[in-house]
């Protein structure tokens, strides 16, 4: 009797016939070819996949060697995901700053829909921008059996309180000195979905509370006043916090530390539960500023400072990667790596001055940019026997499609009132050729709800003058990259990315159809509050 082979068998259907059955419109779902359940004819159970997100922070579509042939770091392992696996070219964070692209990741909704846009945290600040309630990705796979594990940073939003039980607000080293860090951390990784976390609150070595968590607890409260002297001083060192420091927080190594506990959670799960599907979400500290590589990667890359925290970043990577092969689970473990945003202003300045490496490119703009280079991310994807190896996609893509996208995969049907601008990208993960899936992209700036854009096919509508982040004008460091608009007195931008990837020449004059067409969209979008 024939058994029936769900995709993720070894001898699952080929790429080729799971296209050719979308193509042809079989009414077969996606989630039922994804099925882990034994087979109509008595197949035997198949393990669903283990899923591995790791989200480095401020990296450039330019600062990966598979993304740019004029890159002056070296990133073998990066480089080798992309050969395991698809490398995206037009993928997208949805928002050009950390907080608010890690709310879209984790919820498949835009960030500009929820309080403040997305605010940007630092410090004890909170609350936690995901409402109670909201599904999340670690939410919906831990409701599926998953064991859900988050490392690193969260910069979501957490609440801390005071020693008479009430909610610090506000930032800075005043507002750490009034947490009272006995007290449960509310709001965190394990309010969302995660059963474990170990992290930090915002960015690890800037944002005036350098201390560790695990769970919803600081592990060893803040005693120290940061003594910035004793760190390393370079043109990439100038962005911590004048906070307090725990005792065990060791700020050129964060990320081996971060990296040690994902690799314990890992070990610990394949030792105590193996018939049962993890998901770890790997948040790096690597590679925001300060640039603050560990002793043994210094003076490695040959590319200065920053140069050696990219090169850390990618050992961290391998070291992830070698250790799902060393566990033996790397064959049926999804792994995705990108970037929360693009690469930040003195990166892009001092690297191109001193060691002709353009973390951006070939894209214009930088972080907080509406422009391509402060959005545009590198996105890898490996799941071997199913992804086809050393693909290449053009698929649109925005991080928030990445809980739709396990959904399908894993059976998981999501409600009418979450993710909503989510999209199923599967089909497009197994054939790099599939048609477009997305109708349009949202993307939003450092303004929030403000700096908008819409993209659709090549044409791309920017809601705003500017850049809707930087301010090149006014930054010294950043007029020579500044580009004049020939249309400067536009209340928007419109750029065909196919004949001017570079957005230099605004076409919002020259075709006020496809202004009206676009922004009339935008706005549909905004209103309905989805646009899945």
């Amino acid at each position: 009797m024939m058994k029936t082979h769900p995709v993720f068998a070894s001898d699952a259907i080929s790429i080729r016939s799971a296209n050719r059955l979308v193509m042809l419109g079989v009414c077969v779902a996606w989630s039922a070819i994804a099925t882990s359940a034994k087979g109509d004819q008595g197949g035997e159970v198949v393990p669903k996949p283990n899923i591995v997100v790791i989200l480095a922070d401020d990296l450039g579509y330019g600062d990966v060697g598979c993304y740019n042939d004029q890159s002056r770091v070296s990133t073998p392992n990066l480089d080798r995901l992309a050969r395991d696996g698809m490398k995206f070219l037009d993928a997208h964070s949805p928002c050009t700053v950390c907080t608010p692209t890690r709310y879209g990741l984790l919820t498949g909704q835009m960030p500009f829909r929820v309080r403040n846009g997305g605010t940007v945290f630092a410090g004890v600040g909170g609350p936690s921008l995901i409402a109670p309630g909201r599904m999340t990705l670690p939410g919906m796979l831990k409701d599926k059996g998953y064991a859900t594990a988050c490392v690193g940073k969260w910069h979501v939003g957490m609440t801390f309180f005071d020693h008479l039980g009430e909610a610090v607000r506000g930032n800075g080293i005043e507002a750490v000195r009034q947490v009272d860090f006995s007290k449960p951390i509310l709001g965190g990784p394990t309010d969302h979905g995660f059963e474990t976390f170990f992290g930090t609150a915002c960015c690890p070595t800037t944002d005036w509370l350098y201390a560790f968590i695990e769970n919803d607890r600081v592990t060893r409260p803040p005693v120290d006043v940061l003594d910035k002297s004793q760190l390393p001083k370079h043109p990439y060192a100038n962005d911590c916090r004048q906070g307090l420091i725990s005792p065990d927080f060791p700020m050129e190594e964060v990320d081996l530390v971060f990296l040690r506990k994902s690799q314990e959670f890992l070990e610990r799960h394949v030792r105590t539960s193996p018939e049962k599907p993890f998901f770890l979400y790997h948040c790096t500290q690597a590679v925001h500023l300060p640039s603050f590589a560990a002793k043994q990667y210094q003076g490695k890359s040959g590319a200065g400072p920053h140069g050696d925290f990219v090169h850390e970043l990618d050992a961290i990577v391998g070291e992830l990667l070698s250790t799902l092969e060393r566990l033996g689970v790397a064959e049926n473990t999804i792994v995705i790596f990108t970037s929360d945003n693009g690469p930040e202003v003195a990166s892009v300045v001092n690297m191109r001055k001193d060691y002709q490496h353009d973390g951006a490119r070939p894209w214009r703009g930088i972080k907080r940019d509406q422009w391509e280079g402060g959005h545009r991310v590198p996105f890898l994807v490996r799941w071997p026997g199913h992804i086809p190896a050393n693909s290449v996609s053009m698929q649109l893509t925005s991080l928030t499609d990445i809980p739709a996208t396990v959904a399908a995969i894993t059976e998981i049907e999501i409600p009418e009132d979450a993710a909503e601008d989510s999209f199923d990208l599967f089909p497009a993960w197994l054939d790099p050729t599939h048609p477009q899936i997305r109708p349009y992209l949202l993307t939003q700036a450092f303004g929030g709800i403000r700096t908008l854009s819409i993209r659709k096919g090549d044409w791309k509508y920017i809601d705003h003058p500017g850049s809707g982040g930087n301010r090149y004008e006014a930054d010294a460091s950043l007029r020579a990259f500044e580009i004049a608009d020939d249309h400067p007195d536009a209340k928007g931008q419109l750029y065909d990315l196919a004949s001017d990837p570079g957005e230099r020449n605004n076409l919002f004059d020259a075709f006020p159809e496809r202004v009206a067409e676009l922004k009339e969209l935008l706005e549909k979008s905004k209103v309905s509050g989805r646009s899945r």
